[in-house]
């Protein structure tokens, strides 16, 4: 929804390390002396932090229909606004074109505003520096890859933009 406009608590994220790479580096000519981030996330270990553990499977990550989310609920976050729960990992229903391209998966982050890269040790998540000197030359190696625009946005839209930047 943040691509919309609309506030909201869900951060996004991909399974793919390419699709990551393609969102660090896919804005370089607007911000050609920027260095950009690839973030690497270990869902399960953020989850520990919220009492998100599942002892049978291990490497479980609710969705959101699941009753582990129920406090992360909007319903629940306007009833017990003084609580305030660690962001959690998830798997989003992959029910909409975007998300299967993107491969997308999600932190919910409930009414305790802290970074992710600042719970616990710090040890489930960890950031790539992408100097920017790199980032126009990634941005052509993926795309040779097929991570393109229309790849990770399968709507009309995407078809314009690439039209039109065709035409320049």
């Amino acid at each position: 929804m943040q691509h919309y406009g609309v506030p909201t608590r869900l951060l996004d994220w991909s399974e793919s390390p390419l699709i990551s790479m393609y969102f660090a580096v896919a804005d370089w000519a607007d911000r050609p002396s920027t260095d950009a981030a690839l973030w690497c996330l270990w869902p399960t270990a953020l989850n520990k932090h919220a009492n998100i553990v599942d002892k049978v499977e291990g490497q479980y990550i609710p969705s959101f229909e699941d009753e582990e989310l129920q406090a992360y609920s909007t319903d629940s976050l306007r009833q017990n606004t003084r609580i305030e729960l660690f962001p959690v990992a998830t798997i989003a229903t992959r029910n909409n074109a975007r998300i299967q391209a993107q491969m997308g998966t999600f932190t919910i982050h409930h009414n305790k505003k802290v970074p992710i890269e600042t719970i616990g040790d710090g040890t489930h998540v960890a950031k790539y520096t992408i100097p920017f000197l790199a980032r126009e030359r990634l941005a052509r190696e993926l795309k040779l890859l097929g991570m393109t625009r229309f790849s990770l946005f399968p709507e009309l839209a995407s078809v314009g933009a690439i039209l039109k930047e065709m035409m320049q």
